[in-house]
């Protein structure tokens, strides 16, 4: 599963380590067919235990995000994924998801 837009690595890199993030995935319709241009970018993150953040960070992140992507994002935290009573998505999610950075 290839991603269907084009991806910078070292921005890639360069905002997981402002960040604190130690893996950056990508997962839903951009690793598939059905990915559009008016799609958004759907990115699920692993943060280190030493990063608390507020949800004004998070919408930074997303920001940032989406100057790199030049689309909407929507920024996933792992641990809410793993977390959530949803088993369906949960599985498609963590199934599905492809890493772009570990640290």
């Amino acid at each position: 599963m290839e991603p269907r837009i084009p991806i910078d690595y070292d921005k890639i890199k360069a905002f997981c380590e402002k960040w604190k993030i130690t893996e950056f995935s990508l997962f839903g319709s951009v690793l598939t067919d059905e990915f559009r241009p008016d799609s958004d970018v759907d990115v699920l993150v692993t943060f280190a235990e030493n990063a608390e953040w507020s949800l004004f960070d998070l919408v930074h992140m997303e920001d940032e995000l989406k100057v790199i992507f030049e689309r909407d994002v929507d920024l996933v935290l792992r641990k809410t994924v793993e977390r959530s009573e949803n088993y369906i998505r949960r599985r498609d999610i963590l199934s599905t998801a492809r890493r772009f950075y570990a640290s």
